[in-house]
Order: C-alpha cells, then structure tokens, then sequence
C-alpha cells in the first residue's frame, strides 16, 4: 500500500461513539470527546430534574405515558434519519412517508395486519430505495432528490384521499390497532417496538460490517471507495432504511389513532434532523450513534412539554425554542470538532 492510500484508509477509518481515544490522548482531548458524545444526555438529565422540580404534574404517570407515545413515531423516523445523516446525507421525504404510511396503513388494515404494515413498508421502503439509485448511481444532490420525494408523497397521499377528503379508519377490534393502543407491562407497544428497533439499529451500525461502511462513507467517501467498500450499496440501504423507518412509524402511528390522518408529518423532518443533530451525530458525516439520537428525541419532547405545562406560552414557541436549541448545539459541535483537531 502506497503512503496516499494509507492516509486515504485512516481517513476512511469509522470515527464512531465506541472508537478509543488514543492512549497519548491529553485529558483536554478526552473531556472534548465526552461531552460531544454525551452532552444531550446531561442536557436531558438537568431538563427533566428542573421540569419535575418546576411542575407537579411533569413526573405523573399519565404525563410520562403521553411524552413516550408521541416520542415513539419521531423516534422510529429519527433511527433511519440517523443511518443517512452518518454518511452525509439528507432526507426531506421522512415527513411526507410518515403521513403516507398512515394512510396507506390505514387502508390496508380493512384487509388484515399483514397488510397493514406490508404496505406502507413496501411503498415507503421503494420510495426511499428510490432516492437512494437516485443519490447513488446518479450522483444528484440529497437535498434536490429527497425534496422531490417529499412532494411526489404528499402528492400521492392526496390522490389516495380525494385531496384530503377521505380519512381511512382502523377498526379497533382488529390486532393492528393493538399494535398502537395496546400495552405491556403498563407500557404502549409502540415504545416497546421502538425501543428494539434502536437496539437493533445499534447493532447494525456498530456490529456489522454495513455499519462500518456506513461510518467509511461519511468519513470519506473517495477513500472508502479505495478501501474497497461499496460506496454507491451504502448510500442505496442507508435511504432505503430511512423510507422503511419513516413508513413504519407512519402505520404505528395510525394504529395508535386509528385512522390515517392526512395532515399529519409536516415539519416532522426538521424534527428528525435536529433530534439527530442533538444527539450528537455530525451533520457533515463520519460520526454519530443511535442512543444519541433517542436522547435527542426526548429532549426535545421534554422541552415541548414543559412550554406546554408553562401554559401562558403559544405553542409556537416549542419551534422557536427548539430551533435555538439546535443552533447551539451546532455551534457547540462545531467548537468541539475543531478543537480536538487543535490538540
């Protein structure tokens, strides 16, 4: 191996939570490491001790429940948002699969479970293989690819609807609908198949040798390609993965109201974005880890639901809030970033 290719194969070389600092490593570089791995959990640790302080009814069980539930559906979209964002991409289409796969959930559930879930899973995941032949092969731009999946799914969303007119229901004797109100061990199903899914997600981006991939890409994609991994492969299962994600929350939320709401999904993609972001994954590629896109997730739904336990605050405020949040967080990402590269 020549010395180019050898500095292209440490470059390419996976900058994931679980790689070790090296053991010259000066305690400035470690505690940079840490809190750019582990600051959203802090964060989320302090918001919650603060929130149960501030308001009675912020630890009640009800209020919990209700935090994990709507936690779940973002959770779910913001796991396969995590897989894209690693290698350096985007997907501005999660929002429009969430809302289609509710009604294509919706409908399809009329015909049994195995449907109602195969559906969205199928559309959805096609979707996203979609984009990513489109990313891949093509070598068009992320952000112009999933824009126009955005707009191609909500437009066949309202062709399914009747423009909106037409609200598919679930009936709630079926064992789909279970799937979304039912409960075990006093918890909703979909925070337990939420909570797999990250276990799993975990796994693969950790464990495998996909995973790696993933990580080689988002480091460099040209000296991934000289290491021999299938660079355009990735790209196509990272935004499959992302489709299939986003279907899946889209029909668990539907199970969860019974019924495919048309209007549902808007924004949601900045959501997923930032609570990656948050969690500490870079948006420029190479790093990032799925607990901290969960962590991320619930602290953004913790300080949505302190706004709205304040009470004499509009609602519009969670997006000022939340925006601001992630601006931080950024900047802080960034100083991080660089200041390890310093030392």
């Amino acid at each position: 191996m020549t010395m180019t290719d050898s500095t292209a194969a440490e470059k390419a070389r996976p900058a994931g939570p679980a790689e070790e600092e090296p053991l010259g490593a000066t305690r400035a570089e470690r505690l940079s490491a840490l809190a750019q791995q582990h600051g959203a959990l802090v964060t989320l640790v302090i918001a919650v001790i603060v929130a149960s302080l501030s308001f009675d009814t912020f630890l009640t069980g009800d209020n919990l429940e209700n935090m994990a539930l709507s936690s779940a559906f973002l959770a779910v979209v913001a796991l396969g948002m995590t897989f894209v964002i690693v290698t350096g991409g985007i997907d501005l289409s999660v929002g429009s699969l969430f809302a289609l796969g509710g009604v294509l959930a919706a409908w399809g559930s009329q015909y049994g479970t195995v449907v109602a879930l195969l559906l969205p899973l199928a559309v959805c995941g096609l979707i996203g293989l979609v984009n990513g032949l489109l990313i891949a092969r093509s070598r068009l731009a992320p952000f112009i690819v999933t824009l126009a999946a955005m707009l191609g799914a909500r437009g066949l969303l309202l062709a399914i609807t009747d423009e909106g007119s037409t609200t598919y229901l679930v009936d709630k004797s079926t064992f789909f609908a279970t799937l979304g109100q039912g409960k075990l061990l006093g918890i909703g199903v979909p925070v337990w198949i939420t909570l797999a899914l990250f276990v799993a997600g975990a796994v693969v981006l950790r464990r495998t040798r996909f995973g790696q991939y993933v990580y080689a890409v988002g480091g460099n994609e040209d000296a991934a390609a000289l290491m021999g991994a299938p660079v355009a492969r990735t790209k196509i299962g990272v935004y499959t993965v992302s489709g299939l994600c986003a279907g899946l929350a889209g029909a668990l939320n539907a199970a969860w109201l019974v019924s495919g709401v048309t209007i549902l999904g808007s924004g949601m993609e900045l959501e997923a974005i930032s609570a990656v972001v948050i969690g500490g994954t870079l948006l420029t590629g190479g790093f990032g880890f799925i607990s901290g896109s969960l962590v991320g997730v619930l602290l953004l739904k913790v300080i949505q639901n302190v706004i709205n336990q304040i009470g004499s605050l509009d609602s519009a405020y969670q997006q000022v809030v939340s925006g601001a949040f992630l601006a931080v967080v950024v900047i802080a990402q960034t100083w991080l970033g660089r200041r390890r590269r310093v030392l």
